[in-house]
């Protein structure tokens, strides 16, 4: 049989805080009995109490609940339990109505060791490399040299110093915007990213540096957070990564821009070291100066070497030669103009006496005569006339006009 619905609460109808305070702890209730993984933020042990109190806060986010125990309970899962240390826990939540706060109440703590710690890690690891936090195409390449650097380091470390430094001993001119945080413990993962969103919204940052001196795993442990490596993932701005040692390896390592082995290595990849930019900018120089002297040498050879060519040392010889170029063909023209003429002139006197020659007036000349008919025919014999027939006698000087008496 179930229970008839109560009725909803309005601002005519309002629920006292009690009843408020029971449908909480009711619905807490139902959540039951959970495995729970976090840091161990503070431990309250009071001399003499059964109970002990614990503050367990999320490494990734500033969260915190209150978690309580049995004494036993605390000795047989974790009896050199501190601050900072990372526990997996089986707890139930608990809603108190009298002071209107929600508990873990745990019946089984067990510290996580190094080996499940690196487990973890690697099982991590694999995940963000499945994701493609890691791939290299999407590195960003640094800026050759960057307007302003913004480090994210602990307060007054040696990993700071170092950075500092040997950046400005590199590039004395380089500015920092730098931001101090817990490099290690509960807050640390928090910090480091609310820092890192301060800078990567900066325009004036071209490049950030997370920096860290060495330690051990656990140490370091914060700069394996999933949530901190998924922040330098969607960074805008590159990320170079300088944490511990060169042995040191934690996951933002292989998520960052830029890994550096070192502090002091970062410096020497973020900026270039001005002396070694001014040699390259003489040697540069130099190999300009060499190069343009010679050019001005090779083209200085070539100008001398067209003006002593005949065509500019004496332009007018050239001009002279083309003037007797033309003489000369004027001449040969003339010459076979001439020749031409005076044997065109020789062919036509000797046509000329060959024609006198076969001409009837050089034979008319001789004493011969052209006896023709009245219709213009030239008589060559006898049998062509007849008597009484009228003919017509050329001669050398005029004609005669005859008549025929008889033919013979």
């Amino acid at each position: 049989m179930t229970q008839p619905e109560q009725p909803k609460s309005t601002a005519d109808e309002p629920w006292p805080v009690r009843v408020v305070s029971q449908k909480i702890g009711a619905w807490v209730a139902k959540l039951g009995w959970v495995w729970v993984d976090g840091q161990v933020a503070q431990i309250s042990r009071r001399p003499g109490a059964s109970v002990v109190f614990l503050t367990l806060r999320d490494p990734s986010a500033d969260l915190s609940l209150t978690v309580t125990t049995h004494r036993d309970v605390l000795d047989a899962g974790a009896p050199e339990l501190a601050e900072g240390a990372r526990v997996t826990l089986h707890a139930k939540p608990e809603f108190y109505p009298a002071r209107g706060s929600l508990s873990l109440r745990a019946d089984e703590i067990r510290q996580v060791g190094l080996g499940e710690l690196l487990a973890r890690l690697e099982r991590l690891k694999k995940l963000l490399a499945a994701e493609g936090l890691f791939a290299r195409e999407r590195k960003r390449r640094l800026p050759f040299l960057p307007r302003r650097i913004g480090l994210i380091t602990g307060r007054a470390s040696a990993a700071e110093r170092d950075v500092l430094m040997n950046t400005r001993r590199r590039w004395p001119s380089v500015d920092f915007r730098v931001v101090n945080v817990a490099v290690q413990g509960p807050t640390a993962v928090t910090q480091i990213i609310d820092a890192l969103a301060v800078l990567d919204d900066d325009p004036t940052i071209d490049v950030i540096v997370l920096a860290r001196g060495g330690g051990g795993v656990e140490d370091l442990l914060p700069f394996s957070d999933e949530a901190l490596c998924r922040a330098v993932f969607a960074a805008r701005t590159p990320v170079v990564s300088a944490i511990g040692h060169e042995t040191d390896a934690p996951l933002v390592d292989y998520v960052a821009d830029v890994r550096a082995s070192t502090p002091t290595d970062a410096a020497k990849r973020v900026v270039p070291d001005l002396a070694e930019e001014t040699r390259l900018i003489e040697h540069a120089r130099h190999r300009l100066d060499r190069a343009i002297g010679t050019m001005l040498d090779r083209e200085a050879q070539r100008l001398q070497a067209w003006r002593s060519r005949p065509a500019l040392a004496r332009p007018e010889a050239l001009v002279d030669q083309r003037a007797a170029d033309v003489a000369a063909l004027r001449d040969r023209a003339g010459r076979c103009v001439d020749h031409r003429l005076r044997r065109a002139d020789d062919d036509l006197r000797h046509t000329l006496a060959r024609l006198r020659a076969l001409s009837p007036a050089a034979t008319l000349q001789r004493g011969y005569a052209i006896v023709q008919r009245a219709d213009g025919h030239v008589v060559r014999a006898a049998t062509e006339v007849a008597p009484d027939d009228l003919l017509r006698v050329r001669l050398a000087d005029g004609e005669l006009r005859a008549s025929v008496r008889e033919t013979g």
